[in-house]
């Protein structure tokens, strides 16, 4: 079974996922018992596509989301690690276009994407805060970033029981609804060891975004987090000697401006 924590390796991940690409959208909406379409809602809600933007949708998967983009009129590359994944996506999405590619290596030149978003899939990279900055890079300034992923509910109450599925429930669920339950028993570890939503905000401004914020869904077992790239160059502080050389009076005799 592939490992969750920031050990694991793409190869493996990326065979799981090949392994469950058929029944996977199935299997998601078992599992959380229909919130993914909420979830989904929200997500493009807060991409806010418009038409003739290019918007970058990453482990796209099989292409759910990067339809419900599409539909605003918007141009959606989907971008997915998974060979599987795009195979199913390529068969039921034909108008999309898929690209097969490493998050902390995008095939994209600069400033190329209008928003970037991410859903359910940054927990899976090798490399989190790396694939940010690739999220950053192919961002034009003023860009958008959407980030949806499993996270931490902040009240004690929900956390006990958010674990007691994971760890009771969820296994019984994965053995009727998936015909590959060591995929998803790497699906509930992954999501115990991610980081809370204010350590990923944290990486997010790191990464070189502004803006932040998160907004918890369905009391925090889901966090969508925001942010923005710059649409202006860092400003660059003139040193003392050309500070004080700008000040200096002109030379006796000199002409004056």
């Amino acid at each position: 079974m592939a490992k969750a924590d920031l050990s694991k390796q793409a190869s493996d991940v990326a065979t799981m996922f090949d392994q469950v690409a058929k029944g996977y959208d199935r299997t998601n909406s078992v599992l959380s018992l229909g919130n993914d379409a909420l979830w989904r809602i929200a997500t493009v809600r807060a991409v806010a596509p418009k038409p003739g933007e290019r918007i970058l949708d990453l482990a796209a998967g099989t292409g759910t989301s990067s339809v419900a983009l599409a539909k605003s009129g918007a141009t959606v590359t989907a971008v997915d690690f998974s060979a599987g994944m795009i195979d199913v996506g390529r068969e039921r999405h034909p108008e999309i276009e898929f690209v097969q590619a490493d998050v902390t290596a995008l095939p994209f030149k600069d400033r190329e994407f209008d928003a970037v978003t991410i859903s359910f899939g940054l927990r899976n990279v090798q490399d989190p805060k790396k694939a940010l900055a690739e999220m950053h890079r192919v961002l034009k300034p003023g860009g958008r970033l959407v980030i949806c992923e499993f996270s931490t509910p902040p009240r004690a109450i929900f956390r006990t029981g958010y674990n007691a599925y994971l760890k009771y429930l969820m296994p019984i669920v994965v053995r009727v609804a998936s015909s590959n339950s060591e995929a998803y028993d790497y699906l509930a570890e992954s999501i115990r060891e991610w980081p809370d939503q204010g350590t990923l905000s944290q990486w997010i401004r790191g990464a070189g975004f502004s803006r932040v914020a998160h907004r918890n869904l369905t009391v925090g077992v889901v966090a969508l987090h925001r942010g923005r790239k710059s649409t202006s160059a860092p400003r660059v502080r003139r040193s003392r000697v050309a500070a004080s050389a700008a000040t200096l009076p002109t030379e006796q005799g000199a002409p004056k401006l």
